[in-house]
């Protein structure tokens, strides 16, 4: 039984589109590359992507405090900067996913796809333009914030108190605007819940949580509310699950916590929104990983990297998932995003 099991899993991995909705992938090349070294992707990630079985990447563009404001924009340009440089390294191994038929190209070649996200307008200040270039630079996700202030909204927090009542600013109605008429996907992970619903109010097209769970399984601000996971599906939507231990659960959080995250949004969104979005940190910022010296509020993931999604799958089909619904999860719904959007 135990290896009939073992195949079975190996057979959704290998044969299941598998898209992670976020990573902060161009942060740990930006990086690198600046100490000198070279192909960071296919010499760090690569093979981790592939032994997971995962097909498309969404990279966030994240910038640290310490850049904000001045440096945003400069921050933002090294990186996608350094994302060129390696396509020009590792082109025959990645695809950068520009359009649908991009990611149609990635997959029918068995290359890693890779598409750039905000994660926050920051790089923008107030300049609605800049949108523009970025896009024309190949950026085609639109978070609109990360959990602080920017021109565009407000942050949601990591803490239970409830987050300022501040919707969109004017700036950003003009990017939730503009984003859709390039073909941008607007993302509202990270963001405040007056400015989620300022978002509902103007938007025409799917919206996703790129990596978010589930507020009334672990009550925080970063998570959704019940309320606002139904306004995602009925945008026909994808919410990307979250592995970091902190958003899983407050405590210990395992698979089986996570996996708690996926049934309840089955419960109230239904099986067609939701995505994963594991927002991967161990690798990328060197957490400590080691259980016996971690001390209690440290930050881990819940799944140990792209290798180790097979438990998850093992843990959903303990559930009784069966693969139809296995395979919208790990990559389908969002696909389906995709195709709406990306001209």
């Amino acid at each position: 039984m135990q290896k009939e099991l073992e195949e079975h899993i190996k057979s959704i991995h290998e044969n299941f589109t598998i898209v992670d909705a976020h990573l902060d992938l161009l942060w740990d090349v930006e990086k690198r590359r600046r100490k000198g070294e070279k192909q960071i992707i296919e010499t760090y990630h690569l093979p981790d992507f592939k032994e997971g079985g995962a097909n498309i990447i969404v990279s966030s563009i994240y910038i640290t405090e310490d850049y904000l404001p001045e440096l945003g924009l400069r921050k933002a340009l090294d990186q996608i900067s350094a994302f060129y440089s390696e396509l020009d390294e590792s082109g025959d191994k990645i695809k950068f996913i520009k359009s649908y038929a991009d990611v149609k190209d990635a997959l029918d070649n068995k290359m890693i796809g890779i598409l750039l996200s905000f994660e926050g307008v920051d790089p923008l200040m107030n300049d609605i333009s800049l949108l523009r270039l970025f896009y024309e630079l190949g950026v085609r996700g639109v978070g609109i914030t990360w959990s602080r202030r920017n021109f565009a909204a407000d942050g949601c927090s990591f803490s239970k108190i409830e987050d300022k009542k501040n919707g969109l600013s004017k700036f950003g109605e003009e990017v939730v605007t503009e984003a859709e008429k390039l073909g941008m996907i607007i993302d509202v992970s990270h963001l405040n819940e007056a400015g989620f619903w300022d978002v509902m109010k103007i938007t025409t097209k799917p919206v996703i949580a790129s990596h978010s769970n589930c507020r009334a399984l672990h009550k925080i601000m970063r998570n959704l509310s019940d309320e606002q996971i139904k306004a995602i599906a009925k945008t026909d939507g994808v919410i990307g699950i979250n592995g970091v231990s902190s958003i899983v659960a407050e405590g210990h959080a395992d698979i089986k916590a996570l996996a708690d995250h996926i049934d309840h949004l089955k419960s109230i969104a239904g099986i067609n929104h939701i995505g994963l979005g594991f927002d991967f940190c161990d690798k990328i910022f060197g957490h400590n990983t080691d259980p016996k010296s971690k001390k209690e509020d440290e930050d881990y993931d819940v799944v140990n990297g792209y290798p180790d999604i097979y438990r998850l799958t093992e843990e959903l089909i303990a559930r009784g998932y069966p693969d139809n619904e296995i395979k919208l999860i790990y990559g389908e719904n969002f696909l389906r995003v995709y195709e709406n959007i990306l001209k």
